[in-house]
């Protein structure tokens, strides 16, 4: 761990408060800068996509499961893959449960792979998880959000709205939909990469630490990553 300053109480006080006032800041900028998402305009989705889940076949309409407005996980499993990505599995460890509170704000919250409906209940299982997680296998739907590519892609392919690829034929991601009174259904706002960020309970506590997320000197970010069920001690 780095050095630190040691200082008494008081000192301590008014290095908290200065920083206090930064907080504040980035807070006031952080809700000017949401407001500014709600005012993005929409995009009407006009494809028919048919989903398989634990309630059989349903459109993306029907995953508003009554609610108007309805946020998309796009989590990491390809056809054929033996586990889910450890990265969106960090992800998904902190919004477990979180639909029960959301569904108070009118929002539906779904995660959605590519991989067939059976390696995904296979892997929730393992993981323990009870979040309505349904498979876009066989549809255009994780490609037309730029979450799915071909191996040719992934050097090319769009991603995070540029084109410079992805390592990997599917990508992480979180999309917002919402649903007028005629049904009609709008695409609202995506964010990849780096803007998943804030979506990360785990990443937003480190933040609060001396060491923060200590990832400086690892090969890449994340090495340390393992899914839940695979660290030891």
């Amino acid at each position: 761990m780095t050095a630190r300053v040691i200082v008494d109480r008081n000192e301590w006080l008014e290095a908290r408060i200065a920083l206090l006032e930064k907080e504040k800041d980035f807070t006031k900028a952080r809700e000017v800068l949401a407001a500014e998402r709600r005012q993005m305009p929409w995009v009407k989705v006009e494809a028919g996509y048919a989903f398989n889940g634990a309630d059989g076949k349903e459109t993306l309409g029907d995953l508003f499961g009554g609610k108007s407005q309805l946020i998309v996980q796009h989590f990491m499993l390809g056809d054929g893959w033996e586990a889910g990505c450890p990265s969106c599995s960090f992800w998904a460890d902190g919004y477990e449960g979180i639909d029960v509170h959301l569904a108070k704000r009118d929002i539906a919250f779904v995660t959605i792979s590519n991989a067939p409906l059976d390696q995904i209940d296979a892997y929730r299982r393992r993981m323990r998880w009870s979040f309505k997680w349904v498979s876009s296998h066989g549809t255009t739907f994780n490609r037309d959000y730029h979450v799915s590519f071909t191996e040719a892609e992934k050097d090319t392919g769009l991603y995070n709205f540029a084109n410079g690829g992805f390592p990997a034929t599917e990508a992480p991601g979180a999309s917002v939909f919402v649903k007028d009174e005629t049904g009609a259904v709008f695409h609202t706002y995506s964010c990849y990469a780096r803007g998943l960020d804030m979506l990360n309970v785990g990443y937003q506590y480190m933040d609060l630490t001396p060491m923060g997320r200590n990832e400086q000197d690892l090969p890449h970010t994340m090495a340390w990553l393992r899914r839940h069920d695979e660290y030891e001690g």
